[in-house]
Protein backbone atom coordinates (compact mmCIF):
# COMPACT_ATOMS: atom_id res chain seq x y z
CA UNK A 1 0.00 0.00 0.00
CA UNK A 2 1.36 3.54 -0.86
CA UNK A 3 1.68 6.37 1.63
CA UNK A 4 -1.14 8.12 -0.69
CA UNK A 5 -3.47 5.22 -0.30
CA UNK A 6 -3.15 4.93 3.86
CA UNK A 7 -4.08 8.78 3.34
CA UNK A 8 -6.67 7.56 1.39
CA UNK A 9 -8.07 4.88 3.52
CA UNK A 10 -8.04 7.61 6.55
CA UNK A 11 -9.54 9.99 4.73
CA UNK A 12 -12.85 7.62 4.34
CA UNK A 13 -13.62 7.79 7.50
CA UNK A 14 -13.97 11.19 7.97
CA UNK A 15 -17.81 12.14 7.36
CA UNK A 16 -19.58 15.67 6.28
CA UNK A 17 -17.69 15.94 2.69
CA UNK A 18 -20.96 16.10 0.73
CA UNK A 19 -22.50 14.40 -2.78
CA UNK A 20 -18.99 13.72 -3.89
CA UNK A 21 -18.84 10.20 -5.97
CA UNK A 22 -17.48 7.70 -3.18
CA UNK A 23 -13.75 7.53 -4.12
CA UNK A 24 -13.79 11.53 -4.45
CA UNK A 25 -15.91 11.86 -1.23
CA UNK A 26 -13.29 9.42 0.89
CA UNK A 27 -10.47 11.47 -0.72
CA UNK A 28 -11.23 14.56 -0.10
CA UNK A 29 -9.88 15.34 2.76
CA UNK A 30 -6.16 14.69 1.37
CA UNK A 31 -6.44 18.38 -0.55
CA UNK A 32 -8.91 20.93 -1.09
CA UNK A 33 -9.29 20.68 -5.19
CA UNK A 34 -7.46 23.85 -5.85
CA UNK A 35 -10.02 26.95 -7.66
CA UNK A 36 -10.04 26.42 -11.56
CA UNK A 37 -7.50 28.52 -13.35
CA UNK A 38 -9.79 30.74 -15.72
CA UNK A 39 -7.29 32.22 -17.25
CA UNK A 40 -5.38 29.20 -18.04
CA UNK A 41 -8.47 26.84 -18.74
CA UNK A 42 -9.30 29.57 -21.30
CA UNK A 43 -6.39 29.52 -23.40
CA UNK A 44 -6.51 25.61 -23.23
CA UNK A 45 -9.92 25.60 -24.91
CA UNK A 46 -9.28 28.20 -27.62
CA UNK A 47 -5.84 26.05 -28.45
CA UNK A 48 -7.74 23.07 -28.72
CA UNK A 49 -11.28 24.81 -29.38
CA UNK A 50 -12.72 22.15 -26.90
CA UNK A 51 -11.33 21.29 -23.14
CA UNK A 52 -8.24 19.43 -23.41
CA UNK A 53 -8.59 15.57 -23.05
CA UNK A 54 -6.36 14.13 -20.07
CA UNK A 55 -6.06 10.72 -20.08
CA UNK A 56 -5.86 9.10 -15.83
CA UNK A 57 -3.69 5.88 -15.55
CA UNK A 58 -3.87 4.49 -12.12
CA UNK A 59 -5.03 1.43 -10.80
CA UNK A 60 -6.19 2.35 -7.40
CA UNK A 61 -9.31 3.11 -8.03
CA UNK A 62 -9.89 6.43 -5.02
CA UNK A 63 -6.85 7.93 -6.34
CA UNK A 64 -7.48 7.64 -9.69
CA UNK A 65 -11.16 8.96 -8.76
CA UNK A 66 -9.57 11.67 -6.95
CA UNK A 67 -7.47 12.71 -10.09
CA UNK A 68 -10.57 12.52 -12.13
CA UNK A 69 -12.72 14.49 -10.25
CA UNK A 70 -10.30 17.43 -9.41
CA UNK A 71 -9.41 17.64 -13.13
CA UNK A 72 -13.30 17.49 -14.23
CA UNK A 73 -13.98 20.85 -12.21
CA UNK A 74 -11.00 22.55 -13.67
CA UNK A 75 -12.45 21.88 -17.41
CA UNK A 76 -10.75 19.28 -18.45
CA UNK A 77 -11.99 16.06 -20.18
CA UNK A 78 -10.97 13.09 -18.21
CA UNK A 79 -10.85 9.54 -18.90
CA UNK A 80 -9.76 6.85 -16.45
CA UNK A 81 -8.06 3.17 -17.04
CA UNK A 82 -6.66 0.84 -14.89
CA UNK A 83 -4.32 -1.20 -16.71
CA UNK A 84 -1.37 -0.39 -19.32
CA UNK A 85 -3.11 -2.46 -22.05
CA UNK A 86 -6.17 -0.54 -21.31
CA UNK A 87 -3.97 2.82 -21.99
CA UNK A 88 -2.19 1.83 -24.85
CA UNK A 89 -5.87 0.95 -26.49
CA UNK A 90 -7.17 4.17 -25.30
CA UNK A 91 -4.43 5.77 -26.95
CA UNK A 92 -4.94 3.74 -30.07
CA UNK A 93 -9.02 4.82 -30.17
CA UNK A 94 -8.21 8.55 -29.25
CA UNK A 95 -4.59 10.70 -28.84
CA UNK A 96 -5.40 12.20 -25.43
CA UNK A 97 -3.35 16.11 -24.73
CA UNK A 98 -1.57 15.18 -21.76
CA UNK A 99 -1.23 11.68 -19.89
CA UNK A 100 -1.08 11.06 -15.97
CA UNK A 101 0.53 7.87 -15.89
CA UNK A 102 1.32 5.52 -12.37
CA UNK A 103 4.29 3.79 -12.55
CA UNK A 104 3.36 0.52 -11.06
CA UNK A 105 0.34 -0.91 -13.35
CA UNK A 106 -0.70 -4.28 -13.76
CA UNK A 107 0.83 -6.24 -17.15
CA UNK A 108 1.99 -3.24 -18.89
CA UNK A 109 4.16 -0.87 -16.31
CA UNK A 110 4.23 3.02 -16.43
CA UNK A 111 7.56 3.40 -17.65
CA UNK A 112 6.98 0.86 -20.63
CA UNK A 113 3.73 2.53 -21.75
CA UNK A 114 5.93 5.94 -21.50
CA UNK A 115 8.55 4.19 -24.03
CA UNK A 116 5.89 2.83 -26.55
CA UNK A 117 4.31 6.52 -26.75
CA UNK A 118 7.41 8.47 -27.42
CA UNK A 119 8.42 5.73 -30.21
CA UNK A 120 5.25 6.50 -32.22
CA UNK A 121 5.27 9.25 -34.37
CA UNK A 122 1.55 10.73 -33.22
CA UNK A 123 2.42 10.50 -29.66
CA UNK A 124 5.58 11.61 -29.38
CA UNK A 125 5.08 14.95 -27.93
CA UNK A 126 1.71 14.18 -26.03
CA UNK A 127 2.67 15.48 -22.28
CA UNK A 128 3.32 12.82 -19.79
CA UNK A 129 3.19 13.11 -16.08
CA UNK A 130 4.53 10.42 -14.29
CA UNK A 131 2.72 9.69 -10.85
CA UNK A 132 4.78 6.82 -8.41
CA UNK A 133 5.55 6.57 -4.94
CA UNK A 134 9.09 5.75 -5.87
CA UNK A 135 10.61 8.48 -4.69
CA UNK A 136 14.74 7.79 -5.34
CA UNK A 137 16.40 9.84 -7.83
CA UNK A 138 17.66 7.10 -9.93
CA UNK A 139 13.83 6.48 -10.18
CA UNK A 140 13.16 9.95 -11.34
CA UNK A 141 15.68 9.94 -13.49
CA UNK A 142 14.28 6.86 -15.19
CA UNK A 143 11.14 8.18 -15.81
CA UNK A 144 12.83 11.38 -17.89
CA UNK A 145 14.99 8.99 -19.79
CA UNK A 146 11.88 7.08 -20.97
CA UNK A 147 10.71 10.12 -22.19
CA UNK A 148 8.17 11.60 -19.01
CA UNK A 149 7.98 15.51 -19.58
CA UNK A 150 7.17 15.75 -14.87
CA UNK A 151 7.21 13.57 -12.26
CA UNK A 152 5.14 13.89 -9.35
CA UNK A 153 5.88 12.20 -5.64
CA UNK A 154 2.89 10.28 -4.08
CA UNK A 155 1.46 11.65 -1.54
CA UNK A 156 0.72 14.72 -4.19
CA UNK A 157 -1.00 17.88 -3.58
CA UNK A 158 -3.68 18.57 -5.75
CA UNK A 159 -2.85 22.03 -6.15
CA UNK A 160 0.99 21.21 -7.48
CA UNK A 161 -0.75 18.29 -9.71
CA UNK A 162 -3.45 21.14 -11.19
CA UNK A 163 0.14 23.25 -11.38
CA UNK A 164 2.14 21.13 -13.58
CA UNK A 165 -0.91 19.81 -15.56
CA UNK A 166 -1.41 23.56 -16.57
CA UNK A 167 2.29 23.87 -17.33
CA UNK A 168 2.72 20.97 -20.11
CA UNK A 169 -0.17 22.12 -21.77
CA UNK A 170 0.90 25.75 -21.66
CA UNK A 171 4.13 24.48 -23.02
CA UNK A 172 2.67 21.84 -25.42
CA UNK A 173 0.78 24.81 -26.89
CA UNK A 174 3.62 27.11 -27.25
CA UNK A 175 5.50 24.04 -29.31
CA UNK A 176 3.06 22.72 -31.35
CA UNK A 177 1.90 26.22 -33.30
CA UNK A 178 4.22 25.91 -35.63
CA UNK A 179 3.30 22.89 -37.02
CA UNK A 180 -0.52 22.27 -35.94
CA UNK A 181 -3.11 23.50 -38.43
CA UNK A 182 -6.69 23.84 -36.94
CA UNK A 183 -9.66 24.34 -38.62
CA UNK A 184 -12.80 23.51 -36.03
CA UNK A 185 -12.48 20.15 -35.25
CA UNK A 186 -10.19 19.22 -37.94
CA UNK A 187 -6.27 18.77 -36.58
CA UNK A 188 -3.32 18.33 -39.05
CA UNK A 189 0.22 17.66 -37.71
CA UNK A 190 2.92 18.64 -40.54
CA UNK A 191 5.54 17.27 -37.77
CA UNK A 192 4.00 14.16 -37.20
CA UNK A 193 2.51 13.57 -40.34
CA UNK A 194 -1.12 13.04 -38.76
CA UNK A 195 -4.50 13.92 -39.69
CA UNK A 196 -7.87 13.55 -37.06
CA UNK A 197 -11.22 14.62 -36.46
CA UNK A 198 -12.50 15.32 -33.68
CA UNK A 199 -9.66 13.11 -32.33
CA UNK A 200 -10.23 10.32 -34.57
CA UNK A 201 -6.91 9.76 -36.32
CA UNK A 202 -7.73 9.71 -40.14
CA UNK A 203 -5.46 7.95 -42.28
CA UNK A 204 -3.96 10.03 -45.52
CA UNK A 205 -2.59 9.09 -48.93
CA UNK A 206 0.31 11.38 -49.25
CA UNK A 207 -1.23 13.45 -52.19
CA UNK A 208 -4.33 13.54 -50.10
CA UNK A 209 -2.62 14.79 -46.85
CA UNK A 210 -0.10 17.53 -49.55
CA UNK A 211 -3.27 18.54 -50.97
CA UNK A 212 -5.09 18.93 -47.55
CA UNK A 213 -1.71 21.08 -45.56
CA UNK A 214 -2.19 23.70 -49.04
CA UNK A 215 -5.89 24.30 -48.07
CA UNK A 216 -5.27 24.45 -44.01
CA UNK A 217 -2.31 26.93 -44.50
CA UNK A 218 -4.94 29.34 -45.98
CA UNK A 219 -8.30 28.56 -44.54
CA UNK A 220 -11.21 30.43 -45.85
CA UNK A 221 -9.10 31.46 -48.83
CA UNK A 222 -10.23 30.38 -52.33
CA UNK A 223 -7.19 28.55 -54.13
CA UNK A 224 -7.36 27.99 -57.46
CA UNK A 225 -6.76 24.19 -59.10
CA UNK A 226 -2.95 25.84 -60.86
CA UNK A 227 -2.07 27.16 -57.26
CA UNK A 228 -2.92 23.65 -55.56
CA UNK A 229 -0.76 21.83 -58.46
CA UNK A 230 1.98 24.50 -57.91
CA UNK A 231 1.83 23.89 -54.17
CA UNK A 232 0.94 19.78 -54.18
CA UNK A 233 2.51 18.37 -57.29
CA UNK A 234 5.58 21.30 -57.98
CA UNK A 235 6.02 23.34 -60.56
CA UNK A 236 7.56 21.61 -62.97
CA UNK A 237 4.70 18.53 -62.55
CA UNK A 238 3.01 17.21 -65.91
CA UNK A 239 -0.21 16.95 -64.12
CA UNK A 240 -2.62 18.05 -65.50
CA UNK A 241 -5.57 20.65 -63.71
CA UNK A 242 -8.25 18.20 -63.50
CA UNK A 243 -6.27 16.11 -61.36
CA UNK A 244 -6.94 18.36 -58.24
CA UNK A 245 -10.65 17.35 -58.86
CA UNK A 246 -10.06 13.54 -57.95
CA UNK A 247 -7.73 14.18 -55.26
CA UNK A 248 -10.74 16.70 -54.32
CA UNK A 249 -13.05 14.12 -54.04
CA UNK A 250 -10.60 11.03 -52.23
CA UNK A 251 -9.76 13.81 -49.49
CA UNK A 252 -13.74 14.21 -49.09
CA UNK A 253 -14.26 11.00 -48.47
CA UNK A 254 -11.57 10.72 -46.38
CA UNK A 255 -12.54 13.46 -44.49
CA UNK A 256 -16.30 12.90 -44.41
CA UNK A 257 -16.83 8.95 -43.87
CA UNK A 258 -15.70 9.14 -40.11
CA UNK A 259 -19.14 9.14 -38.56
CA UNK A 260 -20.59 5.80 -36.80
CA UNK A 261 -22.89 3.59 -38.94
CA UNK A 262 -22.00 4.70 -42.35
CA UNK A 263 -22.90 8.47 -41.08
CA UNK A 264 -21.81 11.29 -43.60
CA UNK A 265 -20.18 14.61 -41.74
CA UNK A 266 -20.08 17.79 -42.74
CA UNK A 267 -17.68 18.77 -45.66
CA UNK A 268 -15.10 21.32 -44.59
CA UNK A 269 -13.98 21.66 -48.02
CA UNK A 270 -16.20 23.79 -50.43
CA UNK A 271 -15.94 23.95 -54.51
CA UNK A 272 -16.09 27.60 -56.22
CA UNK A 273 -17.23 26.91 -59.36
CA UNK A 274 -14.74 28.30 -62.04
CA UNK A 275 -12.42 29.24 -59.29
CA UNK A 276 -11.19 26.32 -57.29
CA UNK A 277 -11.19 24.87 -53.57
CA UNK A 278 -11.37 26.39 -49.89
CA UNK A 279 -11.31 24.40 -46.49
CA UNK A 280 -13.46 26.13 -43.82
CA UNK A 281 -15.52 25.05 -40.62
CA UNK A 282 -18.81 23.69 -41.75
Amino acid sequence: MTPLSRTLGTASRTAGIGALPAAARDARPLSTPAKASSSANADDRSRWGRPPRVLIVEDEQAIAELIRYNLSKNGYSCEVVGEGDEALLAVEEQVPDLIILDWMLPEVSGIEICRRLRARAETRSVPIIMVTARGEEADMLRGFKEGADDYVRKPFSLNELNARVDAALRRTRVTHQAHLLEVGDLVLDAEALTVSRGGQRLHLAPTEFRLLHALMTSPGRVLSRDSLLSQVWGLDSDVEARTVDVHVRRLRKALNSQGGAGEVLPDYIRTVRGAGYSIEQP
